[in-house]
């Protein structure tokens, strides 16, 4: 079973322990002495329950019960122990006719263990990773504050002395017992509340080392002189664009119309073709995107200054403003561009498009050197609901003449996953994330999981009978490809949703691999969840990493040159696309099993709920860098932060307390 089905369950039986505890506790308070004694049983059971999925969860790691075992278990442990000891006697007795079963005390335990159930759920879903000693007192003192309330409300209007009318003497007045515990337990949960309070407000790490050396005195750089050169390799030559955002109405190839946000009016915008060594110069105009635009070259390792990150690598180019981005085409493969401004507006409605660089081998930058081979681009996007996937010229359909080399290069432009069936044809997948794969196995009849951001290129040999490409298992969509070009599109495309989905932390053939986990000089560990948090300034339940949203997550601190490792940790129920800017990492392990395929080097990986991933990379590229959530709407929500080379500053902004990569 996956962890993400164990946290499921947890929840579950989280919620039935809530729900047994509440029902004993109003069975008890209605003097149901018959039906009590069965309920708080059941209470008991559902509790032992839920140790068991604890257990379960901690052997999948310390981040998915942290707060479990810390502060809700026991607490809960030790409240329904009160019950039984103060209510189950009483309740025994009264089935042997000895009593009515009924007492002020056993009504308060039994409540006050709902409390705590209830507790402890809120805090797993509010609060979740790391427990701090803030919310474990704002908790307790929650909890205990419930209980002396229910003594309030179940205790007789007359006042009782305790102990069969034993008074108690404070200052020359005759007090109850019961009193004298609601006051001395008040004043101290009102004193672990406000110590709790006042803890929350202490301020937060600003960077962490993650088991490195902490900041140096070299002397500062800017990441506005970190930018690209101004002339192409020896051989290569400049490639000139200009790109203009700008609104307009776009007709898409399914026949719709869209109010789109675009780059030269087109949708996705202009695609760039370089040869590996060319300089690559783009020119970014605004034309009327009010909030303001960028370029971001996912994927693309290009210097920082040339990232396109507002408020950190540059200022956001506002309407009737421009900026020019130069970087060396060195990296060959498929990527793509997008802004990074209000991305998660922005790109969904329209401001995107491909970047692929080919090698230097007698090719042309705008497509493949051989006249037998079909290499189509092919960006994936949602627009209303409608998945679209244009090929070449917008055309959904393309002729394939057999024994053609055919490259489909995919590109998921969306902020959730996508899965992708090749029908009609066995294939490779050659490259993912633009990296080549070593010795990539063919294989057939598989899905492929594209995450948000990623890319995938899959190349075949054309049968002689029609192949289609299937996203999301919709048959009706998606992309054909026929073997002449005035026979039928269709490709008898069957059912393709359960076949089996293609591991490829298990395809390809092993390689050395330049480092692993052993090597690292940093460690840093990211558990992704909800939760509430401060983002930009105001309260949400937000996208959290490590219990925090953006900004006041700490700036992972790294030095040129050293082996940085990660451990990327989801406890939420949603999938997190996690993306590293300026660097691909090598997956080492998913959910504590080694990666035993080809070397992966990946720059967005889905992390799906309950999966623990381990990668690393070398830091080489100076700079201060975004790392995120790619599904936007969660970036946005709070799950981003910076990774900072030692001594790189920044003059956007870009500090603690302000807004880079995704603006409003």
């Amino acid at each position: 079973m996956t962890t993400g089905l164990w946290i499921v369950l947890d929840h579950v039986a989280a919620l039935l322990s809530v729900a047994a505890w509440f029902a004993a506790g109003v069975t008890l308070a209605l003097r149901r002495t018959r039906l009590a004694p069965a309920v708080l049983v059941a209470a008991v059971l559902v509790t032992l329950l839920r140790v068991g999925t604890v257990a379960m969860l901690a052997g999948r790691g310390w981040w998915f019960v942290q707060e479990k075992v810390l502060l809700g278990l026991p607490m809960l442990g030790a409240a329904a122990a009160g019950a039984v000891l103060l209510a189950g006697p009483r309740l025994l007795a009264a089935r042997r006719g000895r009593g009515t079963g009924w007492s002020v005390s056993g009504v308060v335990s039994v409540f006050t263990a709902a409390y705590a159930a209830l507790a402890g759920l809120v805090v797993t879903f509010l609060v979740g990773y790391p427990l701090t000693l803030s919310t474990a007192l704002i908790t307790i003192s929650l909890v205990c504050a419930g209980a002396l309330l229910t003594m309030r409300v179940v205790a007789p209007a007359a006042e009782e002395t305790a102990g069969g009318g034993i008074p108690l003497v404070l200052g020359g007045r005759l007090i109850s017992r019961r009193r004298f515990l609601g006051w001395s337990g008040g004043a101290a949960a009102l004193t672990a509340a406000g110590a709790g309070t006042g803890l929350s407000f202490l301020p937060a790490e600003a960077v962490t080392v993650g088991g490195g050396a902490g900041r140096s005195s070299r002397a500062a750089v800017s990441v506005a002189d970190l930018r690209g050169p101004g002339s192409p390799a020896p051989g290569g030559t400049v490639r000139r664009h200009v790109l203009t955002a700008k609104k307009a109405t776009v007709r898409l190839a399914s026949g719709g119309e869209i109010d789109a946000w675009t780059y030269n009016g087109e949708v996705p915008g202009p695609a760039i073709s370089a040869i590996q060594g060319d300089l690559i110069e783009v020119r970014l105009r605004n034309d009327d995107i009010e909030g303001g635009v960028t370029l971001h070259w996912h994927g693309y390792d290009v210097p920082c200054g040339e990232d396109g990150v507002p408020g950190l690598t540059q200022l956001a180019v506002r309407p009737g403003e421009e900026f020019v981005h130069r970087f060396r085409a060195d990296q060959v493969g498929t990527y793509w561009y997008h802004t990074h401004h209000a991305s998660h507006v922005g790109v969904h409605r329209g401001l995107y498009g491909t970047l692929v660089v080919t090698p230097r081998h007698g090719q042309r930058a705008d497509g493949p050197a051989a006249a037998e081979q079909l290499d189509l681009t092919l960006p994936v996007h949602t627009f209303d609901g409608t998945v679209v996937i244009p090929g070449r010229d917008g055309r959904t359909e393309h002729p394939a003449p057999p024994g053609t080399t055919v490259r489909l290069r995919l590109i998921n432009t969306d902020s959730n996953p996508h899965r992708i069936v090749l029908a009609g044809t066995p294939f490779r997948v050659a490259a993912v994330d633009g990296r080549d794969l070593n010795q990539p196995d063919e294989v057939r009849d598989v899905g492929l999981r594209l995450p948000a951001g990623g890319r995938q290129d899959l190349v075949f040999r054309m049968p002689g009978t029609p192949v289609a490409l299937v996203v999301d298992d919709d048959r009706d969509g998606g992309l054909r490809l026929r073997p002449h070009g005035d026979g039928p599109g269709e490709a008898g495309v069957g059912d393709t949703s359960a076949l089996p989905e293609l591991d490829l932390l298990r395809y390809g053939a092993p390689a050395a691999r330049p480092f692993g986990a052993r090597d690292a000089d940093r460690h840093f560990t990211l558990v992704l969840d909800r939760g509430l948090a401060v983002v930009d300034g105001r309260p949400a339940y937000a996208q959290t990493v490590n219990g925090r949203g953006h900004p006041a997550i700490p700036d992972q601190l790294v030095a040129e040159g050293d082996i940085v490792r990660f451990t990327v940790v989801n406890r939420s129920l949603e999938t997190h696309p996690w993306h590293l800017h300026g660097h691909p990492v090598l997956v080492l392990s998913r959910d504590g099993t080694p990666s035993t395929g080809s070397p992966l080097w990946l720059d967005t990986f889905d992390v799906r709920p309950g999966e623990t991933w381990e990668v690393a990379f070398r830091a080489t590229n100076p700079g201060i860098w975004m790392n995120h959530c790619h599904n936007l709407p969660h970036a946005e929500q709070g799950m981003m932060l910076r990774l900072r080379y030692d001594s790189v500053t920044t003059p956007f902004g870009g500090a603690h307390g302000e807004s880079p990569g995704h603006g409003h």
